[in-house]
């Protein structure tokens, strides 16, 4: 499991860890879950896999969310689920059927098996409705503070983008915008370039982004998330020092591309083949 984050469910004096990246796709611990009611967790989690019923609903959450998830094999899998003889074996769910809701964790400290959320709360109801109820209620908890750091870090990274704007179109001023140019030219000069970044980081012009998106107030840099926010504050500095070395929009745009590819693969590492920038569209496709 890749996770960044550890966080700790306070449920009815039990503490629970909850391992996730990026506040998402949290996996819950079934070890720390099972320790309400056995002081063998282990056993009490593989007892509760051993059931016909729990095994068809880890292949339902596989086959919802997992499009890796070998539906083939896992007929073959739990066809003996429910007999005496059957045992669950995680470590078959996670290389032979590429299952990923439910894994093991190594380490002294903070390891055991853990299950996504989805999974972990339909263990918690089996070990006790009641105790469940304490988990969901601080589990609330835990998302309404992880809400409230995203919402903060948002809005920095917003106002940061905003200073760095001030520099871009500083920028544009001394360089790009000549004295005999109307007020309607000189403003189409500075949309121009804010949708040269537009485009180097999201793939799209302002215009297009309206179009496309009718119904939403703003533009598209309110809609951003925090990983696209601070390479676009890296990029309208860097925007600012191309166009003091008079360089042509065109060979701008394959920088700054370039640039924005290259920051938000290191910053979202593994994450970055899900978000990789889109294709690029609209009037900066061509000089």
């Amino acid at each position: 499991m890749e996770a960044t984050i550890k966080e700790t469910i306070h449920a009815n004096g039990i503490d629970i860890a909850v391992y996730t990246k990026d506040f998402r796709s949290e996996y819950i611990s079934l070890t720390d879950i099972a320790r309400y009611r056995s002081s063998d967790p282990r056993i009490t989690i593989h007892s509760w896999l051993r059931s016909r019923d729990i095994v068809e609903f880890l292949g339902l959450w596989e086959s919802l969310h997992n499009p890796n998830f070998k539906r083939t094999e896992f007929d073959t899998f739990k066809k003996d689920a429910g007999t005496n003889a059957y045992t669950f074996s995680i470590k078959e769910w996670n290389e032979n059927l590429l299952g990923i809701g439910i894994i093991t964790k190594s380490g002294r400290y903070g390891g055991g098996i853990f299950a996504h959320s989805d999974i972990a709360l339909e263990f918690a109801s089996w070990i006790s409705p009641e105790f469940k109820l304490y988990i969901v209620k601080d589990y609330k908890r835990l998302k309404t503070d992880e809400n409230s750091r995203l919402s903060l870090n948002w809005n920095l990274n917003r106002e940061i983008s905003k200073l760095n704007y001030k520099i871009h179109t500083d920028a544009i001023k001394e360089h790009l915008i000549l004295p005999e140019l109307t007020q309607s030219q000189k403003s189409y000069v500075y949309a121009d370039e804010a949708d040269l970044l537009n485009v180097a980081l999201f793939g799209k012009t302002a215009k297009e982004w309206r179009e496309e998106n009718p119904g939403k107030k703003g533009n598209i840099r309110d809609y951003a998330d925090l990983h696209h926010l601070l390479v676009l504050a890296n990029l309208e500095s860097y925007n600012a020092i191309l166009i003091k070395q008079n360089l042509p929009q065109r060979e701008r745009l394959e920088l700054l591309r370039e640039t924005a590819e290259k920051q938000l693969q290191t910053i979202l590492g593994l994450d970055y083949v899900s978000q990789k920038l889109l294709p690029l569209s609209g009037e900066h496709t061509q000089e």
